[in-house]
């Protein structure tokens, strides 16, 4: 026997968090997990690209913060934040410093890397406003999982760097007018 994947209980705009509290689908808690699942399909769309054990780590954490946002009792502390920070730093190590603002351009890997960076900017201002709408009553306190999504973008940026040098990519930096 299969299992069916619709249940028809989300046809009237409505779906369930973790503890099973029905909220519409337009709730700042589902606009900020469905950012996350966002990332994390395009994340696994840049490892068609460019895999590697970081981005797998990475994707798991982006489903144990989707938990945390829909509800679940699971948490990131920022202990996650400081593994990017050690793999940030060691590819700092290989790049060139960086002496002007890098367009976003590039080979596909180093594109799809700045796709990533730009969705998790805008999973971090979902958050941000999840934990306003909810921070002040101590409902979503989201100060791990804040601080690994902001440092997140930062490794985003500096992957994009690293394959551009490893791919022998030329960087391209803005000219202003």
């Amino acid at each position: 026997m299969f299992m069916k994947i619709y249940t028809k209980t989300g046809d009237k705009g409505q779906t369930s968090l973790a503890n099973g509290q029905r909220v519409p689908k337009t709730d700042a808690r589902i606009e900020a997990y469905g950012t996350s699942d966002e990332l994390n399909s395009l994340i696994g769309w840049l490892r068609a690209a460019a895999d590697s054990e970081q981005l797998k780590w990475i994707q798991n954490r982006l489903f144990d913060l989707g938990a945390c946002l829909a509800g679940a009792n699971m948490r990131l502390d920022e202990s996650a934040a400081g593994k990017l920070e050690t793999w940030i730093d060691e590819m700092s190590e290989e790049v060139p410093p960086l002496r002007a603002f890098v367009l976003p351009a590039g080979d596909e890997a180093v594109c799809r890397c700045h796709i990533c960076r730009t969705v998790t900017r805008r999973l971090e201002r979902k958050m941000l406003l999840l934990n306003g709408v909810n921070g002040e009553n101590g409902d979503a306190t989201l100060k791990g999982e804040l601080v690994f999504v902001n440092r997140l973008s930062d490794y985003f940026f500096m992957l994009s760097r690293w394959l551009a040098k490893q791919n022998g990519v030329t960087e391209e930096t803005w000219q202003k007018a």
